[in-house]
């Protein structure tokens, strides 16, 4: 690693060298060099961090195009939606039935669909901005579907833009108890209801302290964290929040969900609107006599323009893509392109992942904090988009996979995600002040089902198998059979596909000694065994 950093530095100076004035008068010198080729393995390691799990093919088209090409051609892609194919099945008796649906189009979309960034991207948001079908939104599969295509449509999009959308969705509406929220009134007992003006402060946008540029904590003089809001500022918020239900009906108090409504922004019923006047972060106050419209739009508008939104979801989607354990010079880069892409505009989504992507610590292998652990649900797409996983009837029914995973497309178990963004686990990690959340669902119960789940794909679940059923999803190793008899080419295709080519002496010695134990004459069984013990390796498991 030593040595590539330092030919990338004298490849930087070079250029330096060339742009100067030259000797002898004239102008210009030697035009810098051209920068050096992407390897493979470095192909692997952005396309890891931008999709669902690189592959051969397009680890060549990044190689071939550069990375800054590759994400301009995302960038441009349309999203592909959830919704649509949704609506378009026949209803099932019980509505609910439909969440496998959902979850097969989420897979579709992840594993096939032309906006791979943008699909990686709706996936984070979806970790940070969190609706689940777990609980009450089990019976809205449409109203699902149509949130999480919410945040694909605005995956490069204005951040201001996204959290209006996502505060008047009905599934956020639900979930976050907005939906629903009445004005005070002393006689019965009413107060708004203070959980979604808690949880867009918290989780979505500014966090609970204070933040420099940098991500680092504000303190006091005593060393103290300084809050960014009390429970004034909560209520303040939980009052703008007030009078909003589902669309269509004369008055609020008869409002009921239908298939329609919800997906659709929820409609302001404004004589249960609170017209207070109302106090919103560092000391704004909304004046009183205001619609609930005008209210909605100063309140978020306090939200965006807090300092905190910058480094607060910098960092967010950092360790969401590239990185748990970012250094403040990351988040500050990325900070401040979210303060201003570049063209005045404050809230840029697409130039933040951009320069996420872009940074130089995102391309670091060698540094002790560089990358994270690769996240569950991700292990699985990869290993899928690497062998062209499919089933007889061509859709992915995985709606279970959060049971075995432990985390599905909106499937978290609450409003925190499926892991705390500070989690880390006791022992090094710890004591060296890093984290490591996606370890923190990395629990005994969870290991072993996902490490079963691996064998059971890797050996039943392939295209050898002559009694699949229609729905189950199968791998295809036909090209790793064909060379099976020869165990080193057998494990560089399986690393070529799996790890971008790079398998440590110890995994590689480890696989060649199991294959030695099973005939030549099983071609079926080298592949599985060798795809297997990959896959549940703890290097398949690391996302440089």
């Amino acid at each position: 690693m030593q040595t590539k950093l330092i030919s990338l530095l004298a490849a930087l100076m070079l250029g330096i060298a060339g742009c100067g004035g030259g000797s002898g008068g004239g102008g210009g010198g030697e035009p810098p060099p051209p920068p050096p080729p992407i390897t493979t393995a470095e192909a692997f390691q952005f396309l890891n961090q931008a999709t669902f799990g690189a592959t051969e093919a397009e680890a060549q088209r990044v190689i071939g195009m550069r990375y800054e090409a590759w994400i301009d051609e995302q960038l441009a892609q349309p999203a592909s939606l959830q919704l649509p194919h949704v609506q378009s099945l026949p209803l099932p008796q019980f509505i609910g039935e439909l969440q496998n649906d959902r979850v097969d189009i989420w897979f579709r979309n992840a594993l096939h669909g032309n906006d791979q960034l943008r699909q990686r991207v709706a996936f984070a948001l979806s970790e940070i901005m969190v609706v689940s079908q777990l609980g009450v939104l089990n019976n809205y599969p449409y109203g699902l579907s149509s949130y999480y295509d919410t945040l694909a449509v605005n995956a490069f999009g204005n951040y201001r833009d996204l959290i209006e959308e996502i505060t008047l969705h009905p599934a956020m509406g639900i979930y976050l108890s907005m939906l629903g929220n009445e004005k005070p009134d002393p006689v019965n007992n009413i107060r708004p209801d203070e959980n979604y003006a808690r949880e867009l402060m918290q989780l979505f946008s500014i966090g609970l302290v204070e933040l420099n540029i940098d991500g680092t904590v504000v303190t006091d003089g005593q060393g103290q964290p300084i809050p960014t809001y009390d429970q004034a500022v909560i209520e303040g918020f939980a009052h703008v929040y007030t009078g909003w239900h589902f669309a269509g009906f004369a008055d609020f108090q008869q409002a009921f969900p239908t298939l329609l409504n919800q997906v659709v922004p929820m409609q302001l019923y404004q004589p249960y609107h609170d017209t207070g006047a109302k106090t919103l972060l560092n000391g704004f106050t909304v004046p009183a006599g205001q619609n609930g419209n005008q209210d909605l739009a100063m309140a978020l508008d306090n939200v965006f323009n807090h300092p905190n939104v910058g480094p607060f979801m910098a960092k967010r989607l950092i360790e969401r893509l590239t990185t748990s354990n970012p250094s403040p010079a990351y988040v500050e880069r990325v900070a401040r392109v979210f303060n201003n892409n570049g063209f005045g505009e404050r809230g840029d989504l697409g130039a933040v992942v951009k320069a996420i992507l872009l940074d130089p610590e995102a391309r670091a292998t060698g540094a002790e904090t560089s990358g994270k652990i690769k996240e569950p649900l991700l292990r699985l797409t990869q290993l899928f988009k690497a062998y062209d996983a499919t089933s007889q009837s061509g859709g992915y029914p995985l709606g279970f996979i959060y049971i075995v995973f432990g985390q599905g497309p909106l499937q978290s178990p609450s409003v925190f995600n499926f892991f705390s963004p500070s989690y880390a686990p006791p022992g090094e990690i710890r004591d060296n002040g890093y984290v490591a959340p996606e370890l923190e669902i990395a629990t005994e119960y969870l290991n072993t089902y996902v490490t079963n789940y691996m064998f059971f794909q890797a050996f039943g679940l392939n295209q050898t198998n002559t009694e699949l059923d229609p729905d189950d999803v199968y791998i295809d190793f036909s090209e790793e059979m064909a060379i099976a008899g020869d165990v080193d080419a057998l494990i560089d295709m399986v690393a070529d596909k799996l790890l971008g080519g790079q398998i440590s002496t110890t995994l590689r010695n480890e696989t060649a000694g199991m294959l030695a134990l099973i005939p030549d004459t099983d071609p079926a069984l080298r592949a599985a065994e060798t795809i297997y013990l990959i896959t549940t390796s703890p290097e398949y498991a690391y996302q440089r």
